[in-house]
């Protein structure tokens, strides 16, 4: 799946536009494009950037085969010369972007495109697919690792994916918002991360009996012997079977290591429970006990507060299919067009729905956060050329409710620009972390929230903010707009 050319990973429509375009030549001016969100999915107070990494990919590999251009020819909309062009077509634009692993927040740019608009135009539906798919995924592993508060989580869901590429890309994005490793071993050669997982009821009954299964699973794998218990009964075979295994390689001289019992099905706070008492009883206080069976961040914290004595957590199909919350939403709107001096002239598109007016112009994003506890206060949206200082006060203003405001004094907060250069005139300038290093920042990134904006329900939600400029700016274009209708 690396280095694949999925230019023709696009929406007809982006095509039908750019030839549009490229007989209007004069109008195939430079834009500014943005991708952003605009609601935190699962009701969360804050989302996870992913998908850079492969965006990256694409656009390197950027370009029209022969079947390509063969292919779009046979669906006769497409004229011979724009035909030709797409032959020697490069991406040349330039592309910034929040780093993977990063706290990212509602209608804030998440991707910034400038690029000639035939160009611009072509990469937004990738950029989307791309962007909205890894970010989620990530997501909802952050979730579920804070639910399960610092135990270990699995991500098992490879089977239950929507096809290979979701399965193997989610696995990468779960791992970056925290998961321990996955069952995926196509993840695990492509990216490097851990790959683990234990053994399927199917090897159990092929075996006579469950001791003998137990006991030549152990055999093969001394020093990763997790055992599934549910097979038969969990209390009166599985458990019991499992102990007598871990007597029997103890007696064998084994060193026993990462050892422990799966639960896969039943009432896994009783089970998980009784199971530990067994095992403690019979010597084996440092077996651990994992569970699977359909977890998600809500049943993981509640077996949680119900004292389950659950080590690690094996979860599928609701994170990798974000089961509760489908799809991100992330959009792609034009923001800027360029002037023949080089000024960009915002642009912005209204709605009746108000959360749906865009952010106009060229813009970057800088985070806020309290000197004195590290923690984020809020992002400020603001205009390209704009400046600002640690050393001055900061005025925060909420862009709906203006009147609420924050006083930043000098000295008490801390600004970092959140957006980095990935493509300039076509090259790439930015060099991709290992998925393990993204994962260990996006661990960091989370520090800096409050637990009010972690938990799982009605947390509260970071202020993301326009600066005064961009406030005005924004104000004047719709105030021009509707005068124009009157």
């Amino acid at each position: 799946m690396e280095n694949r050319n999925l230019t023709l990973l696009t929406d007809l429509y982006e095509l039908t536009m750019m030839q549009g375009y490229f007989k209007h030549k004069d109008e195939n001016k430079t834009v500014i494009f943005d991708a952003f969100f605009r609601t935190n999915p699962f009701g969360g107070g804050y989302s996870i950037m992913g998908g850079l990494e492969q965006l990256i990919d694409y656009i390197r590999n950027l370009q029209f085969s022969t079947d390509d251009i063969r292919y779009l020819k046979s669906l006769g909309i497409f004229d011979d010369d724009f035909l030709e062009y797409l032959e020697t077509f490069r991406f040349t634009g330039d592309i910034y972007a929040i780093p993977e692993g990063s706290l990212i927040f509602p209608r804030e740019p998440l991707v910034k495109v400038i690029a000639p608009i035939m160009q611009a135009q072509l990469v937004e539906t990738a950029i989307l697919n791309i962007i909205n798919h890894q970010s989620l995924i990530a997501t909802k592993a952050s979730r579920i690792c804070y639910a399960a508060q610092g135990d270990p989580i699995m991500e098992f869901g490879l089977r239950r994916a929507q096809g290979p590429d979701a399965g193997t890309y989610g696995a990468r994005a779960a791992v970056i918002g925290g998961c321990a490793g996955t069952s995926n071993v196509l993840c695990g050669q492509m990216f490097n991360v851990p790959v683990m997982g234990t053994h399927a009821h199917s090897w159990i009954m092929s075996f006579d009996d469950e001791f003998t299964a137990f006991k030549t699973y152990a055999e093969l794998y001394p020093q990763a012997c997790t055992l599934l218990v549910d097979t038969y009964d969990t209390l009166d075979s599985g458990v019991p079977n499992a102990i007598r295994t871990f007597q029997y390689m103890k007696d064998k001289g084994h060193e026993l290591k990462n050892y422990g019992i799966r639960l896969d099905s039943g009432d896994l706070a009783y089970l998980s429970k009784q199971a530990r008492k067994m095992l403690d009883e019979a010597g084996f206080p440092e077996a651990k006990i994992t569970a699977s069976n359909d977890l998600d961040e809500t049943l993981i914290a509640s077996l949680k507060a119900q004292g389950a004595a659950i080590n690690s957590w094996g979860v599928g199909t609701h994170l990798i299919t974000a089961k509760d919350n489908p799809s991100f939403g992330g959009v792609y709107k034009l923001a800027a067009i360029m002037e023949e001096d080089g000024s960009f002239v915002p642009k912005i598109k209204l709605s009746e729905n108000t959360e749906k007016v865009t952010n106009p112009g060229n813009k970057k994003i800088y985070r806020v956060c309290e000197k004195a506890t590290g923690k984020v206060f809020a992002d400020l949206i603001c205009l390209e050329d704009e400046t600002f200082s640690e050393e001055d006060d900061l005025l925060l203003f909420d862009p709906v409710d203006t009147w609420k405001k924050t006083l930043m004094r000098a000295g008490e907060y801390t600004l970092r620009k959140m957006m980095v250069p990935i493509f300039k005139e076509g090259k790439l300038v930015y060099t991709s972390p290992k998925v393990m290093d993204i994962r260990k920042y996006c661990f960091a990134e989370k520090e800096t929230l409050w637990e009010e904006s972690l938990r799982l329900v009605n947390p509260h939600q970071i202020h993301v903010d326009l600066s005064r400029k961009l406030y005005d700016t924004k104000k004047a274009l719709l105030d021009e707009i509707s005068e124009a209708n009157l």
